[in-house]
């Protein structure tokens, strides 16, 4: 059979050999914002999985913008540099496209890893001010954030600006923009935590205002021939929050500005969101939005196996898949996925001689024999 998840698909001018992409994870593992040993082994292996793009974790444009102290970062010539290293050595033994998230943590930043309870870092051990729309914590509890002004707005939009121009220096495929999960631009967008009374809060136009502009200066900063993308929560999972009928606005807003593509997930807003977990819960979604906009979809959440993401991609429901937790679980997972539905995928030489008998042209060379 010819699998759908298998074929190869273009966003702008990139070209996927296939529909599986690898979602930005959190590692909570670098060093005032730069890479270590931890992310080159880490990014190293998964770009060996055979996926068609690989994203790295949620990379924030300031420091204030981190989740954590140990988070992931883009906004200095330090951490352009150690990234730098990391991206060389992963890309001299892989040709999988890669692309960067940019994020803001806004007023869910400064808080621990999850190892360490995920509670927010008092200022007297390293904690920070956080930023908002409005003075209003994600938590009862937690510091109450700072309402970004004028000058605050234009600080977090031109450190976005920065960051896509290093990326482009350093040649990330694609660049994503964090709209999701309750982080800065998602705050922006939705009337939980987005009370303001200027031209940035109350109608659905004046709270997508920030992240769309934000969209535009990115999009102008990075190279035109390369694509952008967005990653929304498509609902807030609460009353009286974001839904999936503002989400199908934004995503024609994007669109009409050259947006290539929309990463659709859900939640994080709130503590009060209510959840309904089960296999792909997120992928209707993705779906509705495909059929709002025509543009391409990824759809995320609770996709584990080969022939659930097969019928997501076959029946149209999105256009691509992404994978998480299961992919950190069977960081082979495109493998096993081709070997299942009938497919090749592309294996480093050194590995050729693991493919079973039973698939061997699942690498599209024949069995290689260890001598």
């Amino acid at each position: 059979m010819t699998s759908h998840l298998f074929q190869p698909i273009r966003l702008g001018n990139l070209e996927l050999e296939n529909r599986i992409v690898i979602a930005p994870m959190c590692q909570y593992s670098a060093e005032d914002g730069k890479p270590g040993n931890w992310h080159l082994i880490h990014l190293g292996h998964l770009a060996l999985s055979g996926a068609g793009l690989m994203f790295l974790e949620a990379t924030a444009v300031e420091p204030e913008g981190r989740i954590s102290p140990a988070d992931l970062g883009l906004w200095s010539d330090e951490t352009e540099a150690a990234l730098t290293r990391v991206l060389e050595a992963v890309r001299k033994e892989s040709a999988v496209p890669i692309g960067i998230q940019l994020a803001h943590a806004g007023r869910k930043a400064s808080v621990r890893p999850p190892w360490q309870g995920g509670g927010q870092v008092p200022r007297q051990e390293g904690g920070w001010d956080c930023f908002a729309p409005s003075p209003l914590a994600h938590d009862p509890g937690e510091r109450t954030p700072l309402a970004l002004d004028a000058a605050g707005l234009d600080r977090v939009r031109d450190a976005f600006v920065e960051s896509a121009k290093r990326a482009a220096r350093m040649g990330f495929e694609t660049v994503q923009l964090h709209a999701a999960h309750g982080y800065l631009l998602h705050q922006f967008l939705s009337p939980i935590s987005n009370q303001r009374d200027d031209s940035y809060g109350g109608s659905l136009e004046n709270r997508m205002r920030f992240p769309l502009e934000v969209f535009d200066a990115v999009r102008a900063a990075f190279p035109s021939d390369r694509p952008v993308g967005v990653r929304v929560s498509a609902t807030d999972w609460a009353e009286g929050g974001w839904d999936l009928e503002q989400t199908i606005a934004f995503a024609k807003a994007v669109q009409a500005r050259g947006c290539d593509y929309i990463d659709v997930s859900s939640g994080g807003l709130t503590p009060a969101q209510k959840i309904k977990l089960e296999p792909g819960y997120q992928v209707p979604f993705a779906e509705a939005i495909r059929a709002a906009t025509g543009m391409p979809t990824i759809a995320v959440g609770l996709i584990t196996e080969p022939m659930q993401a097969e019928e997501v991609i076959a029946t149209g429901k999105a256009d691509m898949v992404a994978l998480a937790r299961g992919i950190l679980y069977d960081p082979r997972w495109p493998w096993h996925a081709a070997a299942e539905l009938g497919a090749e995928i592309k294996a480093p030489k050194q590995y050729w001689r693991s493919q079973p008998r039973e698939y061997k042209r699942l690498f599209g060379t024949t069995s290689i024999e260890q001598r």
